[in-house]
């Protein structure tokens, strides 16, 4: 509206303004022609603001530039929004192979109850361990493989560019996390997710080199360190979801697992040894401030040997079914919930994930609003 339009003008300064044509020629919505003569036509910031207005909106970008304005001055972002009592998004959501942008509005209420959430396009990023070769063979996850497979596509399709690592030390683990916590579009991602699948105990991930005797370990907390607002002051106010499958073998007493086909026996257990399914533990305490882990399991959690982890399995499928009207919570909320009512697993074999160390102050929707419209 023509009110909201006067008020950028009145009120954006001249820093703001610089970076916004900045990013605007970053984001290829400008070219350096146009930067230039918005810049050397207009001495003063408010005759520089309506020509960028101009521009932007002759060529039908004016939702963008309020969207890059959120990210350079959230104040006055604010105000505009609430003289028209909506705010305008920009997101995308992906289909296959393929990406849509939608454009749409909200409430004003209801959108700033949330964690703000920029254009998923091209910043968001993700770390991704998977330990599934240790140095004693007997360690080794069968399954894992599936684990890292099945993940690395979800964080893809939900935007994050995913840092993968394989087989790692609890030194180079922690390496890895130092050097996420580094990473140069953190300043631009409006959050991350860490999921980190191995073997592990109480409060600590085990590297590839584990043994009883000589621990590899890293702990818990270590993740939450690299990542708090004095190590990565790039991730303050942003969502951090973290994912642990940490699991440790253990005796099962006459387990069976039985598919809908009769007769037909997917996992097995002894009173030996177990067969294709693993038990994970882990339990942590609470700490940081914007926080939410997923956790495997309280008391006892599961992997197939072909299938991967129940864990990574239904957070997969939860997902990929509710993400587009769910917020974190709620999605987490529903893979626990996929646990209890699992009809294919037996009473021996069932768990509970745990959702651990919630710090969240808002909602965070991957795809806030209404995308199907």
């Amino acid at each position: 509206c023509a009110d909201k339009l006067m008020y950028f003008v009145e009120n954006v300064s001249e820093d703001v303004l610089d970076q916004l044509l900045d990013r605007l020629l970053w984001k290829k919505l400008l070219n350096s022609g146009e930067k230039d003569k918005i810049i050397k036509a207009n001495r003063t910031t408010t005759n520089k603001a309506r020509g960028l207005i101009d521009k932007v909106m002759n060529k039908g970008d004016e939702v963008r530039l309020i969207l890059h304005l959120q990210m350079k001055d959230l104040p006055l972002y604010k105000h505009l929004c609430q003289t028209c009592d909506c705010v305008i998004i920009l997101c995308c959501s992906c289909t296959g192979d393929s990406r849509i942008i939608h454009i749409f509005r909200c409430k004003f209420k209801e959108y700033f109850e949330n964690y703000l959430v920029l254009s998923v396009k091209t910043n968001r990023v993700a770390l991704l361990i998977t330990n599934i070769t240790f140095a004693d063979k007997k360690y080794n996850r069968p399954g894992a493989e599936k684990d890292e497979e099945n993940m690395e596509k979800l964080l893809s399709t939900l935007g994050y560019e995913v840092v993968k690592h394989t087989n790692l030390t609890a030194k180079k683990m922690e390496n890895a996390l130092d050097d996420f916590s580094k990473h140069p579009k953190l300043k631009e991602t409006d959050s991350v997710f860490v999921v980190i699948s191995s073997h592990g105990q109480y409060g600590a991930v085990h590297g590839v080199n584990h043994k009883p005797d000589e621990p590899d370990v890293l702990k818990v907390d270590d993740i939450y360190d690299n990542l708090n607002a004095k190590s990565c002051p790039a991730l303050v106010d942003k969502p951090k979801i973290i994912i642990i499958q940490a699991c440790r073998g253990i005796h099962i007493f006459g387990a069976i697992l039985i598919s809908e086909e009769k007769g037909s026996v997917l996992v097995e257990a002894d009173d030996v040894t177990i067969r294709e399914i693993k038990e994970d533990v882990s339990r942590y305490r609470h700490k940081e401030n914007d926080f939410i882990a997923l956790l495997s399991s309280t008391p006892h959690s599961y992997r197939h040997t072909s299938q991967g982890s129940f864990l990574i399995q239904f957070t997969v499928d939860i997902f990929r079914a509710n993400v587009l009207d769910d917020h974190i919570e709620d999605l987490f909320l529903k893979v626990m919930k996929k646990f209890k009512e699992e009809k294919e697993l037996p009473y021996q074999l069932r768990q509970m994930a745990t959702k651990d160390r919630c710090t969240l102050t808002h909602h965070f929707f991957l795809f806030p609003g209404d995308l199907k419209q």
